[in-house]
């Protein structure tokens, strides 16, 4: 079982949305038993809170189904439960890698280096109030990394 870790700045918006569309593809992969995912923050400051309804609305509006997502903030012994970590932004990877410390393992990517624009980074939604741009990258890195992990 290859387990997912998908991490953004609060965890309502990009990396619960990676969680649900990656899971919608394990599910239409009929993957269950081969890869599983979950998300985090890098920050404390969402904590507790359900899925950013405009982000909510987004996912709603392409038929992904979506869970009881509570905020959770990630954690130096994620490092060991998870195979990936995987980022949105170069913000995440900066944090992640002060919560994680090293990465000996060359776990932590960031979602577009699956893609053939593996510098393209996913701009926080909640700044941008892009839902639908941010709803399509996130599905073409889901997308690529589902590809790259089942060759």
């Amino acid at each position: 079982m290859i387990k997912i870790l998908f991490i953004c700045h609060g965890n309502i918006c990009r990396s619960v949305s990676a969680q649900y569309i990656f899971d919608q593809l394990i599910e239409e992969g009929h993957l269950e038993n081969e890869l599983s995912c979950e998300s985090a923050a890098t920050s404390t400051e969402e904590i507790g809170n359900p899925i950013y309804p405009p982000m909510r609305q987004a996912l709603v509006n392409h038929d992904v189904p979506i869970g009881n997502h509570r905020a959770r903030q990630l954690r130096r012994a994620d490092y060991d439960e998870y195979d990936l970590i995987i980022g949105m932004d170069s913000e995440n990877m900066y944090y992640i890698k002060r919560i994680l410390g090293a990465d000996p393992e060359g776990k932590v990517h960031t979602l577009m280096e699956y893609t053939d624009s593996p510098d393209e980074l996913i701009d926080d939604p909640w700044y941008t109030r892009d839902f639908e741009e941010a709803y399509r990258l996130i599905r073409k890195g889901c997308k690529a990394l589902l590809e790259y992990l089942t060759k």
